[in-house]
């Protein structure tokens, strides 16, 4: 079986990138790796990076690092409350954190065609949409995204609350779980409740993205969109 596509994560420069990966050597076997992944030009690749309160301010020293090793595409996060980051503050953007990250991005994307910088499919950013990606939000998780976890669950990103497991390969058919569940995550209307339910922007939300959801189908973060909109 061949690679046709890889990501490898880049959480800032070594010191950030070790801190948030728990790993002194994390940073080295990143760079390692995106080194070998450069030099193949038949593999589809991009870079990640996870934006959080310690590696904010060095995203621009971040980028020439990339353009230097000849990235050519690189895709940034913010990190949701999930696992030891909903415990940790420092992992989390303000309100005026998230608006300089998101002037960061669509200066970059308006003014600097060395990279290829967008954010994520994580959230919907309001006014944001039009300078920080290619097209509208749209989370892609069980619609045109699923995934086998490494159980066998059959589920979509992988991030996504294993409450909304739809079966295991192990018992179902995979075909057959494809074309006749996934309706928690194809009609979002579940999700149209608290701060979602009179949003005049929900149509095109839908509630954010599915991993932002526990199994109460509570959202468990704050609206990005609405954040930004609060100075």
């Amino acid at each position: 079986m061949l690679i046709h596509s890889v990501t490898v994560s880049l959480d800032g420069l070594e010191d950030n990138h070790n801190w948030l990966r728990n790993n002194p050597k994390s940073f080295e076997r990143a760079i390692r790796a995106l080194e070998l992944i450069v030099s193949y030009p038949r593999l589809n690749y991009d870079v990640v990076t996870c934006v959080h309160q310690n590696n904010l301010a060095e995203l621009p020293a971040l980028k020439e690092f990339l353009i230097a090793k000849k990235i050519k595409n690189w895709r940034i996060f913010t990190i949701a409350p999930i696992g030891r980051a909903s415990e940790d503050p420092e992992m989390l953007l303000s309100s005026g954190q998230m608006r300089k990250l998101m002037d960061f991005i669509a200066e970059s994307r308006q003014n600097d065609n060395r990279i290829n910088l967008y954010f994520s499919c994580e959230s919907y950013v309001g006014d944001y949409e039009k300078t920080v990606r290619d097209s509208y939000f749209f989370c892609r998780a069980g619609s045109n995204i699923g995934s086998v976890l490494i159980d066998g669950s059959i589920s979509a990103c992988p991030n996504i609350d294993r409450c909304f497991v739809q079966g295991n390969i192990y018992n179902d058919n995979l075909f057959d779980i494809w074309e006749n569940r996934f309706d928690v995550m194809r009609n979002r209307n579940w999700c149209k409740t608290g701060i979602c339910k009179n949003c005049k922007d929900y149509k095109h939300c839908n509630g954010g993205a599915m991993h932002l959801w526990n199994e109460n189908q509570d959202c468990i973060m704050t609206c990005v969109a609405d954040k930004l909109n609060h100075r």
